[in-house]
């Protein structure tokens, strides 16, 4: 893979840190939010829970409806929206224009991570694909890990509005990395709307579909309450759970790179041996969460399994829907999405009935069934129709 190349799809990835920071780096200064705006925490939560229903919504049909257009264009309207978006945000006069800021730019979220991978995938040659996407989601780690830490420190250190400058100015750097470097990309062979949804006809993908949703969920139910679980279980302190969580997303770049691998060289393999391995892992938690060093080891673990999973969705979808990879991408946001609310809603139930430590066998029975539809899917499919 030759330097620009790589320039091209770090751009693409840090494009996609910054929609990701957006998103996440809100749930760190909700508090600040409300007080501004003298609203209770359960309404400011909607600048979180409204942004991500906007994003499963869309999921399903923004990025089919804009797959003929210039993946340029598309990234520059996307980044646009959200850089102008994130400056209205610094000087909303009132909650509800906040809110309205926020939800507008969801709506395009899937369509710049459906283009992000599709324009990676087509800037390298094929052996170097799942290498590619790798990468991008090496910018989802960062947001997810690394941005709202980042956002909740300028909050608590400068200011409220010296955080949501710091969404808007990512953004902004983003678009002006894509306007200047990024080559025009036009659609080479336009799809028809019918002929993308068409692959919905096929058993491939709705096993697919079912699997990612399964997957999300049994990471979800516990790594959403990943905080309450050192908490109440392991015994750390805040500073010792944020640091848990940089150890999190420190491995899980080493994940990143393994995906690109392992999907490349050993991708039905992998996708069968990883629920197998991730529940071994949750039955590990189980016993030791009490210990607070091996515990640290086993989120260093945690951490790589949490951004291979997401690699491996994505690559099963995409395989098994790979004659409309813009939508097929589509779905991968849409049903990931679902899979992340199924699973903390599962999580919490067990949690209100069975405390704190049994959101471990909700990941277990999760990957159990992962495993099944994982396991049908590599009987029933030949790889070479769908690779993974």
């Amino acid at each position: 893979m030759s330097r620009y190349k790589s320039f091209i799809i770090f751009i693409l990835a840090f494009g996609v840190f910054g929609i990701i920071n957006t998103e996440m780096g809100f749930i760190g200064i909700l508090p600040q939010l409300a007080n501004r705006f003298d609203v209770p925490l359960s309404q400011a939560g909607l600048l979180v829970s409204l942004f991500a229903l906007a994003v499963a919504i869309s999921g399903l049909f923004m990025p089919l409806l804009l797959s003929g257009i210039n993946s340029k264009t598309s990234m520059l309207l996307v980044m646009g929206l959200f850089s102008i978006a994130g400056f209205v945000s610094v000087y909303a006069p009132t909650f509800e224009v906040l809110l309205i800021a926020r939800i507008i730019p969801a709506f395009l979220h899937p369509v710049f991570f459906s283009v992000a991978f599709v324009a990676a995938a087509n800037s390298v040659s094929k052996e170097y694909v799942t290498r590619a996407n790798s990468r991008i989601f090496m910018g989802v780690t960062a947001g997810m890990v690394i941005g709202s830490p980042i956002a909740t420190l300028l909050a608590d250190v400068l200011t409220l509005q010296a955080s949501l400058y710091f969404f808007a100015i990512i953004n902004a750097i983003t678009f002006i990395a894509i306007l200047i470097f990024i080559p025009s990309m036009p659609v080479k062979e336009k799809l028809t709307y019918g002929s993308q949804l068409g692959v919905l006809r096929k058993p491939v993908v709705w096993i697919s579909i079912i699997t990612m949703i399964i997957l999300n969920a049994g990471m979800y139910t516990t790594f959403s309450f990943f905080a309450e679980f050192l908490d109440g279980i392991t015994g750390m302190s805040g500073k010792q759970i944020s640091l848990m969580l940089l150890v999190f997303g420190a491995t899980g770049f080493i994940g990143n790179i393994l995906s690109g691998v392992l999907l490349h060289k050993r991708a039905m393999l992998t996708a069968l041996v990883y629920p197998i391995i991730f529940g071994i892992l949750y039955l590990l938690i189980y016993v030791l969460g009490d210990y607070s060093i091996p515990m640290t080891l086993l989120i260093a673990v945690w951490g790589m399994l949490y951004t291979l999973g997401l690699n491996l969705c994505q690559n099963s979808i995409t395989t098994a829907a790979y004659e409309a990879p813009t939508f097929a991408n589509g779905l991968f946001i849409a049903f990931g999405n679902l899979g992340i609310s199924f699973g903390t809603f599962v999580g919490a139930a067990f949690i209100n009935d069975f405390g704190t430590r049994s959101i471990i066998w909700a990941g277990i029975l999760f990957m159990v069934l992962s495993f099944v539809f994982i396991a049908v899917r590599a009987v029933r499919y030949s790889p070479k129709k769908a690779q993974a």
